[in-house]
């Protein structure tokens, strides 16, 4: 009898918020330490390379769940979407709140990559649940929503972490507690997609004769994925010594300024789904929210006060509201039910990877432009770059082939 209900159950509210929710936890681990990020430089400015080691720290989760989410992928293919995910966000909270108890950055340094791990898990098992519960036009809708709803919370965040940083140095770490609350909300709502009910993948695909894994798919949204989230996450890491270079350097100053801005992300999500009702095909989503991204780099890069650092993250942050939902939404249309765990563990892989290797990037061309508004704007011009190749290559409203009910 359970197995016949779980068979005809369909996906609700309930279900959609959750997700909603437990996917900004991986977002939270950046944007609650955003305006931490001098206070940690100054406590531990008196060891070699601080400057380098905290922005990099902050980003350090990315490095495990390049890693992880590959055989994250293979896990929830395997065993289920469920009972990975509702572990992964208990272990996210005790994992998060760990440098609370530390005062050592190598220390705070590896719990960041242990972060990594239930990162990964969440994030490949909620991407694989939005494919295997919605599709077509309801995915979309809850894709603009997600995002729609995330700047809210991360504006939240960025104002409390703020707060809670002008107590002391490490408060901010109490943020991730929230991950215990999103443990219990799955274990309340989230339910197995029908299709897994007594039918590992292997059999269903075996019972359903299922097609090959697409990997030319999966190598062209993966390359574009990391490129993209180098870019998405160039603000979010170094924003605030940005602004201390412009001369705003109080950390409750920064969240203040940028929490406004930050809501720009909204214009973002309803662009997507706005160009996604006019018929827009991927690529020339993917150009618009590129050429947003770099151009609001650029314009970081050039700002000589608040007003155009402002003017500067309303544009990147639109740009980067269109950055998710596009590449998640362009990602599931090459992926049939069988392949969904491992296509979106390959996508999260790669995310992750841009995620990490964007300070370490940005370092470099800071050291070769000698500020940090001169990287900003490098990594804005790769991103102008990136939107003319997929414009010119790729052509605007190209659509990508689909496979099975992903179409």
């Amino acid at each position: 009898m359970n197995e016949t209900l779980a068979l005809t159950r369909k996906p609700g509210i309930a279900q959609g918020w959750t997700i909603i929710l437990a996917a900004f936890l991986p977002i939270l681990a950046i944007v609650s330490l955003f305006p931490a990020v001098p206070s940690i430089i100054a406590h531990f400015g008196k060891e070699p390379g601080a400057m380098t080691k905290v922005p990099a720290m902050v980003s350090a989760p990315g490095l495990t769940i390049a890693i992880v989410a590959l055989f994250a992928g293979f896990l929830v293919d395997r065993f289920g979407r469920r009972r990975l995910l509702i572990a992964a966000a208990a272990i996210y909270g005790v994992v998060g709140m760990a440098p609370l108890a530390l005062n050592d950055l190598d220390a705070i340094y590896v719990s960041r990559l242990a972060l990594g791990v239930p990162e990964a898990i969440l994030l490949t098992a909620l991407n694989t649940l939005i494919g295997d519960y919605w599709d077509g036009k309801e995915r979309r809708n809850w894709l603009a929503l997600q995002n729609m709803v995330g700047p809210f919370l991360a504006s939240g965040a960025i104002l409390l972490s703020g707060h809670l940083t002008g107590i002391f140095w490490n408060a901010s770490f109490m943020i991730y507690g929230v991950g215990f609350l999103i443990c219990l909300l799955s274990w309340a709502f989230i339910y197995e997609p029908r299709q897994d009910i007594g039918m590992p993948s292997t059999k269903l695909a075996a019972a359903e004769g299922a097609s090959a894994f697409p990997m030319k798919g999966v190598v062209t949204y993966g390359v574009v994925t990391l490129l993209s989230s180098a870019l998405y996450y160039v603000f979010i890491i170094n924003g605030a010594i940005v602004w201390g270079e412009i001369g705003v350097t109080s950390s409750q100053e920064v969240a203040k300024l940028s929490a406004i801005p930050s809501l720009f992300i909204i214009a973002g999500a309803v662009l997507f789904w706005l160009t996604g009702r006019w018929g827009l095909g991927p690529y020339g989503q993917i150009t618009m929210f590129l050429s947003f991204l770099g151009t609001g780099l650029v314009l970081v890069g050039f700002a000589q006060d608040w007003r155009w650092m402002t003017a500067g993250m309303i544009v990147q942050q639109t740009g980067a509201g269109m950055a998710i939902p596009v590449l998640i939404g362009w990602a599931q249309s090459f992926l049939p039910f069988e392949h969904r765990g491992r296509g979106m563990g390959v996508w999260t892989a790669c995310f992750f990877l841009g995620q990490f290797t964007s300070p370490l990037l940005i370092s470099l061309s800071r050291q070769a432009m000698g500020t940090m508004q001169g990287a900003f704007v490098v990594a804005g011009t790769i991103g102008i770059a990136g939107a003319l190749a997929v414009g010119l290559f790729a052509g605007l409203g190209a659509k990508p082939r689909t496979s099975g009910a992903a179409a």
